[in-house]
């Protein structure tokens, strides 16, 4: 985990793009925010499977879909895969 800091850069700069996509449903002011020189997307921090995956999750945002759970990057390896808000409507 020496390594954390660019990691957690590789999900930032994934969010950036990713978020953009229709289906999160990202407000005209939130979409503003993705070109900000830092995201809203704070207090990252590892989560570890046991079959070994693992991802990002950003604990704060103020975005929507993370009200109040966070935001999560899923990694395949050293590649961000997805990310997904984890909101209170799921």
């Amino acid at each position: 985990m020496s390594r954390f800091d660019a990691f957690v850069d590789r999900a930032l700069e994934y969010c950036r793009t990713r978020l953009r996509e229709s289906r999160f449903e990202l407000t005209t002011g939130e979409l503003d925010w993705l070109n900000l020189p830092e995201l809203p997307l704070a207090a990252p921090e590892a989560i570890v499977w046991a079959d070994r995956t693992w991802a990002i999750r950003f604990a704060e945002s103020g975005l929507r879909m993370a009200d109040p759970y966070g935001i999560l990057v899923t990694f395949n390896g050293t590649r961000p895969v997805d990310v997904e808000g984890l909101d209170d409507e799921r």
